[in-house]
């Protein structure tokens, strides 16, 4: 196939970046070294929130551009693996929301009654939560549809990519490290703990943005994912027995019943963090453009179309630019 661009990384980023392109008449093709259900998105809690993501202010309105969109895939969940779950965010962590809680539908202070046992204050809001099993085949099936092609293939440097295409998108995440490279880009490692659900309808979430541990119950359709953990520059993806005790013990303060739930499976990923999320052009060596979208901490999912869309105007802008030229 010839193509018009390659991105580069088969996560939920690469493949929204792509569908976005190819939907745009752009023919794409996507390099991925691993299957989707091997990639960092695989293993997110995939709860629509900004978190551990900057600059704050880009990252409020890549999130709520997000938001409408996976709001229109709720309307499909067994199709689109999305749905919209109430829930309860009991801590912002010094986060200022305005702009999110002005742009998300019926946000507000919870009430007494809507909190869980042991749990003050909060606020209450009804967004988009992912079953990522579901979703990246749905992007997947979504990219053939528009004619995009997705290919099992490493990219040992940014310009092999670029000489067979005259536009790179880099969505490698925590591969830019490598691969551009790019050492501010550093992992922030997660381990969750999905267990059968015991009756939870919604979900909650205590999290300080700095913190190295963390609270979140998040109900799927396989089950309850329970977290979680923040460990800054740890590229382990061994899940710690004495971690997981430690995360059902916090979770179970707020809902008792997981204290004795069934353990259905471990999982540990790496957020891919950077100081601030890059999104910029760059010319290779080769002389292809390369459009770099990579760098969103733990909020790959909930900026993935807001930034897919900004990502894929720069191409469609750089292809202009050069046929001016």
């Amino acid at each position: 196939m010839e193509s018009d661009v390659i991105v580069v990384g088969g996560g939920v980023i690469g493949l929204t970046t792509a569908v976005v392109l190819a939907e745009s008449a752009q023919r794409v093709r996507v390099w991925s070294r691993d299957p989707a259900g091997d990639t960092t998105s695989a293993v997110a809690g995939a709860l629509c929130w900004p978190y551990r993501i900057q600059p704050e202010e880009r990252a409020v309105e890549w999130s709520l551009h997000s938001f409408h969109v996976l709001s229109g895939l709720a309307e499909r969940p067994d199709e689109t693996g999305v749905r919209l779950v109430a829930g309860i965010m009991a801590d912002t962590g010094g986060w200022d929301f305005g702009a999110w809680a002005e742009g998300v539908p019926g946000l507000r202070a919870a009430r007494i009654e809507e909190l869980p046992d042991g749990c003050r204050a909060g606020i209450h809001a009804r967004v988009p939560l992912l079953d990522m099993r579901a979703h990246l085949p749905y992007l997947e099936r979504r990219l053939a549809a528009a004619g995009g092609v997705l290919e099992r293939r490493s990219a040992a440097s940014l310009d092999e990519a670029g000489r067979e295409a005259p536009f790179v998108v880099n969505c490698t995440g925590l591969g830019a490290r490598e691969l551009v490279p790019d050492p501010e880009v550093r992992p922030v490692q997660g381990q969750l703990v999905i267990v059968e659900n015991p009756g939870i309808e919604e979900w909650f979430v205590a999290a300080d943005v700095g913190a190295a541990d963390t609270t979140y119950v998040l109900p799927q359709p396989y089950g309850v994912v329970l977290g979680g953990t923040a460990r800054e520059d740890v590229w382990d993806l061994t899940p710690d027995p004495a971690t997981a005790e430690a995360i059902v013990r916090r979770c179970a303060r707020f809902h008792p019943g997981l204290a004795t739930a069934r353990v259905l499976e471990h999982r540990v990923g790496l957020r891919p963090f950077r100081p601030s999320v890059r999104i910029e052009v760059e010319r290779l060596p080769g002389g292809a453009l390369c459009v770099h979208n990579y760098g969103h901490g733990g909020a790959g999912v909930t900026v993935s179309w807001g930034c897919a869309e900004e990502a894929a105007w720069l191409v469609v802008a750089g292809g202009e630019a050069t046929a001016q030229r």
